[in-house]
């Protein structure tokens, strides 16, 4: 096996025995990234010189016995949309492709901490606008399992990278599904964990009451180990959580038995395409033969997501992307007549046709005479989501569904219909909306050999729960 094929688990561990060195595992990322990011376009930067630098600095940690944890010396890439000190950080977009961070995100610093090593930033949807990785300034990604279609989005280069061994594992962000949805389509594992727990410190917001960071990784162990170093308390976020039950690596046991687990008809009705809902159910059977107890019920509410999802989310882009403007930080417009004129020509300019969509979507749900009607009736639909998942959880200890409808389209399909491709979140933009934590797994491929993913969904906190039955499938699967 070559070094770049390995988990994070085995990698870091043949380290530790001495059996690889930091150096060789950063060389063997970025000969892979050489020999195949043409083709699938899953990074923005590649920190060359940076992570050869910091391969000797962390080789010198593990030898003394400093460093030990499962990351250590682990080539790890970072979706551009999180700061990073002295790396652009350009969200795929124009309008930061110059801004580079006098800071990192309190992720990134967590990683670093553990011994990973950043070794780039990956492509994305503009400003995590997208289920693509089609509205990137920077070209869209493709994906590994079939170069014609497209690897999901937002966390798509993240993705992507991940399935193509051009990185050990990666981070994501989650603001409708931007984490679950391309792990599904690129046949990789993707968690987002209940909102809070990972701090959104230097996440550059989209929508800031459902973005989350999470883990895009090859295995469910990796999935584990990565949000066990990434989680935990941030004084400098306002919504991050304090708890206690962050060994997730504790949840990789083979254990589902008397598991009681909810199946949603309204998620396996109309417009599921037949050969992924064969396979998801087929999943379900294998941790039915393990022990877990298979339920159907009414889920109420979902037709109602969407449009709930994208009034919220572009209210609070509109809001966070105010800060914007070309006067203190990315690209400004060079010919100009005054602020005003400044400020709508660096927009124009530097914002693409999604961005733009959302922001004078959520500029009209917030003005006057249309919060009532369209903002506060969304936020009203988004408490009852939530009510109708904490009734479900009262009787089920997951909720198991698709990640999404179909398995990944050919490019370009999605960018000539938005609302068919805002439709494709359908399965997961619910529990943003509700703060519950998910996880995609890999569970087979459709008629064409593409990738496609089970999700499983959990109740606030019980994000172990998820770990143990993904744990339990995959093992089954080997």
């Amino acid at each position: 096996m070559e070094i770049f094929e390995m988990t994070a688990a085995t990698l870091s561990g043949k380290i530790r025995d001495k059996e690889v060195s930091v150096t060789e595992a950063v060389d063997s990322i970025l000969g892979r990234i050489n020999e195949k990011d043409k083709e699938y376009n899953c990074y923005i930067t590649v920190c060359e010189d940076k992570a050869r630098a910091d391969a000797k600095q962390i080789q010198d940690k593990i030898s003394s016995g400093e460093l030990t944890g499962p990351l250590a010396g682990v080539p790890v890439a970072i979706k551009d949309n999180m700061c990073t000190e002295g790396i652009l950080t350009s969200c795929a977009s124009r309008i930061l492709s110059n801004f580079v961070p006098v800071y990192s995100s309190d992720a990134v610093l967590r990683l670093q901490a553990a011994g990973a090593i950043v070794i780039g930033k990956t492509n994305m949807d503009e400003f995590a606008m997208g289920s693509t990785t089609e509205t990137s300034w920077y070209g869209p990604t493709k994906n590994p399992a079939d170069a014609t279609r497209v690897p999901g989005g937002s966390s798509g280069g993240s993705a992507a990278a991940v399935a193509a061994h051009e990185c050990i594992c990666a981070l994501g962000s989650d603001t409708g599904g931007s984490i679950r949805q391309p792990a599904s389509y690129c046949g990789v594992v993707g968690m987002k964990p209940t909102y809070g727990t990972v701090s959104r410190y230097g996440l550059i917001a989209y929508g800031s009451s459902l973005d989350q960071i999470g883990p895009i990784t090859k295995d469910v162990t990796d999935c584990a180990n990565l949000l066990e170093v990434i989680s935990g308390h941030d004084p400098k976020d306002s919504t991050s959580l304090k708890r206690d039950d962050l060994d997730f690596s504790s949840a990789l046991t083979q254990d589902v038995k008397g598991l009681k687990i909810g199946i949603p008809r309204t998620y396996f009705g109309e417009g599921l395409d037949e050969d992924v809902k064969e396979k998801v159910l087929s999943a379900a059977k294998e941790l039915e033969k393990a022990g877990a107890v298979l339920e159907e019920f009414d889920l109420d509410l979902v037709d109602y997501a969407i449009p709930a999802y994208y009034t919220i989310a572009s209210a609070e882009a509109s809001s966070n992307l105010e800060r914007f403007d070309g006067v203190k930080y990315g690209f400004r417009a060079e010919e100009f007549k005054g602020l005003h004129d400044m400020y709508k020509k660096t927009r124009s300019l530097g914002f693409g046709s999604e961005v733009k969509r959302r922001i004078m979507l959520g500029s009209f749900v917030l003005s006057s005479g249309y919060y009532d009607a369209y903002y506060l009736k969304a936020l009203k639909v988004k408490a009852l989501i939530k009510k109708a998942f904490d009734e479900a959880f009262a009787k089920y200890d997951m909720i198991l569904a698709p990640a999404a409808p179909t398995t990944a389209p050919v490019l370009g399909e999605s960018l000539s219909d938005p609302i068919k491709m805002y439709l494709g979140d359908i399965y997961t933009i619910s529990v943003n909306l509700a703060g519950l934590p998910g996880i995609s797994v890999p569970c087979g491929s459709d008629s064409k050999n593409l990738p496609v993913g089970m999700q499983l969904i959990g109740d606030c906190y019980s994000e172990k729960k998820l770990i143990r039955a993904a744990y339990t499938y995959e093992q089954m699967m080997k």
